[in-house]
């Protein structure tokens, strides 16, 4: 059952990530045809470009997270035994569960609501900034999601004794199951 949910919101979140990128690149093709085409430069594609590109970025931080895809210094990791790498992971895993929960949630829908009872608009767009802020602890709760999969499924390797290779966290759901 987990798994079977877990898959949706992968391939939703995936999806949504995707179609940002597409109206990204459409944007700024409009943009890059208004000005040197028709040399009238679009009033509004710059600011959409900006707000998707919070989306994207923030979302795609919780696909690569997911993926097992994010950023590391793989150089002290690489010196580490799998027993250390795990007890590491496990670590780096609760820390980003924490920063997902206090920062990106909490303190996102804080911002979110602070903004909405401002009622910003955006200068161009005309669109109350609160609801582009939404992707912070929107993306919190994914992140929070695959952190927590992968504290669950790194504590569960610990409790077996198995300090290989932890596995991407696609593979999770096995663990949590």
């Amino acid at each position: 059952m987990f798994k079977m949910i877990k898959n949706i919101l992968d391939r939703s979140l995936e999806g949504l990530v995707m179609l940002a990128v597409g109206v990204l690149v459409l944007d700024v093709l409009w943009q890059v045809f208004t000005r040197f085409i028709l040399l009238r430069p679009s009033s509004w594609t710059e600011e959409l470009a900006v707000f998707l590109l919070i989306w994207v970025s923030l979302l795609g931080a919780a696909v690569a997270l997911n993926r097992g895809a994010h950023l590391g210094i793989d150089y002290f990791v690489g010196k580490m035994s799998p027993g250390t790498r795990l007890y590491t992971e496990v670590v780096v895993f609760l820390l980003v569960s924490v920063f997902s929960l206090l920062v990106m949630i909490v303190g996102g829908l804080d911002l979110v609501l602070s903004t909405l009872a401002l009622e910003q608009l955006s200068p161009a767009l005309q669109v109350k900034v609160g609801y582009v802020y939404l992707a912070v602890p929107i993306s919190g709760f994914f992140l929070l999601l695959y952190a927590v999969i992968g504290l669950v499924e790194r504590i569960v390797s610990l409790r077996k004794g198995t300090p290989g290779e932890a596995s991407p966290l696609s593979d999770s759901e096995a663990a949590i199951d």
